[in-house]
């Protein structure tokens, strides 16, 4: 495949650049510091991967990815950035991933993995709530978890929106200031195999994806009403009051989001 990464820093695109070349998915890639240039070589050589930094001058990265969807919309889009609050809007273009900086290539091979991999559409019989509290449905039953924290894990995952996340990411979300350490890694460990047991159990298992160390959700298996929320559904907007998993400290900056959101489109 070939890909394009966009930085308006060089040093950027050169260490994305080598990177690239150690990914068997990518078979050449190209550079540039300016956005207008890179949409001006894509008009005559279309693309399969771009690789974009959202913090740029003149065109910013969410409006490159808009650009570049509107000339090519199959074109993956991953997002490496130094910024976390430009999430949500990169869900809004419809990008495979949102990388912070710096990216390893692990991380990055697990993303363009995940992005270019194919998989069979899955029935959507499993539903999951984050209004209020947040729970899981699979054919209209509650899933039970054996334990709170795996449940946890699989609302942190929710709210990343089928972004990639690692261990120790987790559990800066979930514990704070808790080390990671070994110690920890096991108990995260203990946590995520109940959750992979309990999700199996139902016959739910394909909500959640893990690859290279690298944990997230398929969205496209499970309908949520947040996710409706943010494709602008009339019926979830209406449906959200104010309150979003509210069991979790960690939730309430998601919960500004919805809330600011709201209240722009009364």
């Amino acid at each position: 495949m070939k890909a394009i990464c966009v930085d308006d820093e060089p040093l950027a695109v050169e260490y994305t650049l080598k990177q690239c070349e150690q990914l068997p998915e990518i078979d050449e890639a190209k550079g540039f510091t300016d956005a207008q240039q890179a949409l001006d070589w894509l008009q005559d050589h279309p693309a399969d991967l771009a690789l974009l930094d959202i913090s740029m001058p003149r065109i910013d990265g969410i409006t490159l990815a808009a650009r570049i969807k509107e000339m090519y919309p199959k074109m993956i889009v991953l997002f490496l950035t130094a910024y976390r609050e430009y999430a949500l809007d990169a869900y809004a273009v419809h990008a495979a991933g949102y990388l912070l900086k710096p990216v390893s290539l692990a991380k990055l091979a697990a993303e363009v993995e995940y992005a270019c991999g194919v998989r069979a559409p899955v029935p959507k019989h499993i539903m999951v709530k984050t209004f209020g509290s947040f729970d899981v449905f699979v054919d209209g039953k509650p899933v039970s978890f054996k334990l709170a924290k795996s449940k946890e894990i699989l609302a942190v995952l929710v709210d990343k929106q089928g972004f990639g996340v690692s261990r120790p990411e987790l559990c800066a979300t979930i514990w704070e200031d808790q080390l990671y350490d070994r110690r920890m890694q096991k108990h995260l460990d203990v946590y995520i195999r109940s959750l992979r047991d309990t999700l199996r159990k139902y016959g739910a298992q394909a909500i959640l994806q893990m690859e290279r160390g690298i944990l997230r959700v398929d969205p496209n298996s499970f309908d949520c009403d947040v996710y409706r929320f943010y494709s602008g559904d009339s019926e979830a907007v209406n449906a959200y009051h104010g309150e979003y998993m509210s069991a979790y400290s960690w939730a309430s900056m998601t919960e500004g989001i919805l809330f600011w959101t709201t209240k722009n489109k009364t």
